[in-house]
């Protein structure tokens, strides 16, 4: 990994921070728990590079020490629409998701639905394309790829290509046709010639390249000042939080704890995020993938609030979002009391909830 995580520097103390919240007040886990108490957390996640806290923190037991006695149960998404259905459901009671998918289901509901705790990855997403396609002129009658419709890459996807007057639509026509897929099946088609791009999440963007023969015609951190965009955040239901907060400031522990072991050993990352991919799907990266695919992620707490408001203009502008206030959206308290007592610098929420 050459990019660093720009969050955190020195976080020594946050690991005897963590055992002492766990020891602070563990909930108890047992089939007679009293009325109001929880025996487990839920927690969704994708088998991405993106997602690679989430890995860090299942390979590593990051969050068992934190949360003690309370059992973590896991499930896997391939993109974000599916994973809001699940929350939304209450079959799940938090996950590691793109930006849009939360942004949806906190305007959808009102903002009764989700908040947004914590950032986990930024960067990482491009629109790769096959030989002969070396400008945005180009495309015109392309056949794009994106993981779901109304998830992180679709939106940005979608935004760029009317930036570049290009019309779409939320049904596939238009001048350039975009065809929701599933990552792993966007990958055969493009190989079988029957898709001309995709705008893709790591680790899909590097396989498309080293696997594929693709070439990267826009990276996503181009369009954003510093490179800085988020790729995935930490959400959880708001009856969860809201009921459980103990849970939440455990989950969040656990979670940090991720994100500075990624910082602080990054030689060894690779083969932790891979052997727990593999168990996650059966298949491990290859080793040139991975590390091209580590190479353009950042992985930090920092949710990038002040990017959020342009990411609702551009759902709206993509059709895929309905209208509706973001106020609320972040619950930043929790997180931010953890950093500040590890000594570290807080994360804003940009005016957009709580911090």
């Amino acid at each position: 990994m050459t990019r660093k995580n720009r969050t955190f520097t020195a976080l020594g103390a946050l690991a005897m921070g963590v055992t002492a919240l766990v020891l602070a007040g563990c909930a108890p886990a047992s089939g007679s728990a009293a009325e109001g108490e929880v025996t487990e957390l839920r927690l969704g996640y994708f088998a991405n590079v993106t997602h690679a806290p989430a890995l860090v923190g299942l390979s590593e037991g990051l969050f068992d020490d934190a949360l003690g006695d309370v059992d973590l149960k896991t499930e896997i998404f391939n993109a974000g629409p599916a994973a809001i259905e699940a929350l939304s459901a209450g079959a799940i009671d938090a996950t590691y998701i793109g930006p849009n998918p939360s942004i949806n289901t906190f305007i959808q509901s009102g903002g009764a639905s989700a908040r947004i705790i914590a950032g986990a990855t930024s960067g990482g997403a491009a629109l790769v394309v096959r030989d002969g396609i070396d400008s945005p002129e180009d495309l015109q009658g392309a056949n794009i790829a994106s993981p779901q419709l109304g998830n992180t890459q679709d939106v940005a996807l979608r935004s760029w290509l009317a930036d570049e007057g290009y019309e779409t639509s939320t049904s596939g026509a238009g001048a350039v046709s975009i065809t929701p897929t599933e990552n792993a099946q966007t990958l055969t088609l493009f190989q079988d010639g029957q898709l001309d791009g995709a705008w893709l999440p790591e680790p899909w963007v590097s396989r498309l390249v080293v696997e594929a023969g693709a070439h990267v015609l826009v990276d996503e951190a181009d369009l954003w000042d510093d490179g800085a965009f988020p790729t995935t955040v930490l959400l959880v239901r708001k009856e969860f939080a809201d009921e459980h907060p103990e849970i939440v400031e455990k989950l969040l522990a656990g979670h940090i704890a991720s994100v500075q072991w990624l910082d602080e050993n990054e030689p060894e990352a690779g083969a932790v995020i891979n052997a727990q991919l593999e168990e996650a799907t059966g298949k491990r990266l290859p080793d040139d993938v991975l590390a091209r695919a580590l190479e353009n992620v950042d992985f930090t707490v920092d949710p990038h609030a002040e990017t959020f408001q342009a990411l609702v203009a551009n759902g709206l502008a993509a059709g895929t979002q309905k209208k509706g206030s973001i106020d609320g959206l972040f619950d930043l308290r929790a997180l931010n009391a953890q950093l500040s007592d590890a000594g570290e610098d807080t994360v804003s929420a940009s005016g957009l909830g709580e911090q």
